[in-house]
């Protein structure tokens, strides 16, 4: 079948089986055009917790359908991709975080979304990179130890904003950790008029010049695309996976947007397509599940979360 067509399928697809769509920005634009919704981690576990709809397809990455599972119970959450990982994720592992609960009893566990179910359990708050300035804000008191995790860059970009001393976890998404000082550098020389909006996972977080910078802007996904639409600047380099340019300039299509690499692409989002998100609605296959036990004890630091 042709892309057009495919959509049109699935759009059928949906309407007969009651079932919502929920892309991530970073998955391809064919795909993002049919969903019902398209954000980022925050946005998208709200969107799933507050669910009505029979079947949920949930187009990301794998952590983040069992995200929608936790948050759904006796939903039929599917996955077109679901062996798709995430090099983050998978950067650390719960048995990490019982080793470091039992090292500081008293200590609190920030996990950032980009995480496992299992990691989540052993997890007391978890945050995304729209609210981690404000998870951490809320639970250091000075009193007790803080571990943030699984985010070298996030969590030291959220000790330099808030002065805080929070112990850092050393993982990283293999797309964000090439966005270096060097290429933000080389953008603001080759591109005097643009501003350079950022996401905090990125490798330049961690470099206090760069973060400093007037020209420099540090944003979720979705807080990037809020700056666009709402500057008065006609000119904007984004530095995070590529995905995000389609939104972008579909929005903004006045506007100059232009990508800080063309190499910024997430082979795991992908391997989303049109052909497996039809097969997947047709079939109802790919269905997420998240042994009970685990679902039950990742659910209490979701919810802090989206508390908050």
């Amino acid at each position: 079948m042709t892309p057009s067509r495919l959509q049109n399928s699935i759009l059928e697809l949906k309407k007969k089986k009651s079932a919502l769509i929920l892309a991530h920005y970073y998955v391809d634009g064919a795909v993002q055009d049919i969903a019902d919704f398209v954000g980022d981690s925050l946005e998208l576990a709200r969107k799933a917790a507050a669910a009505d709809a029979d079947i949920i397809v949930f187009c990301g990455v794998h952590f983040m359908a069992e995200t929608a599972a936790i948050l759904c119970p006796g939903k039929k959450v599917l996955s077109p991709t679901p062996g798709a990982g995430c090099s983050l994720a998978d950067s650390i592992k719960a048995d990490d975080l019982k080793q470091w609960k039992l090292a500081h009893p008293d200590g609190i566990i920030i996990s950032y979304v980009n995480t496992t179910a299992e990691t989540k359990a052993a997890t007391d708050i978890c945050c995304t990179s729209a609210n981690a300035v404000k998870v951490a804000e809320s639970v250091i008191d000075g009193k007790r130890p803080v571990l943030f995790c699984p985010d070298l860059h996030l969590g030291t970009y959220v000790n330099r904003v808030l002065g805080a001393d929070m112990e850092i976890w050393n993982g990283s998404c293999f797309v964000h950790r090439k966005i270096t000082s060097r290429l933000i550098r080389r953008a603001i020389s080759e591109y005097p008029a643009a501003e350079i909006l950022i996401h905090p996972e990125s490798d330049c977080s961690m470099d206090e010049e760069i973060v400093n910078n007037p020209k420099c802007f540090f944003y979720s996904t979705s807080g990037i695309i809020k700056h666009v639409k709402e500057s008065s600047g006609e000119q904007f380099i984004i530095a995070t996976e590529n995905g995000v340019l389609h939104k972008i300039r579909k929005e903004c299509p006045d506007k100059r947007i232009i990508p800080i690499s063309e190499s910024a692409i997430c082979t795991y989002m992908k391997k989303l397509t049109l052909e497996n998100l039809y097969k997947t609605l047709l079939n109802e296959t790919g269905r997420i599940t998240v042994p009970e036990d685990i679902a039950s004890r990742a659910l209490v630091p979701i919810h802090r979360m989206l508390e908050l």
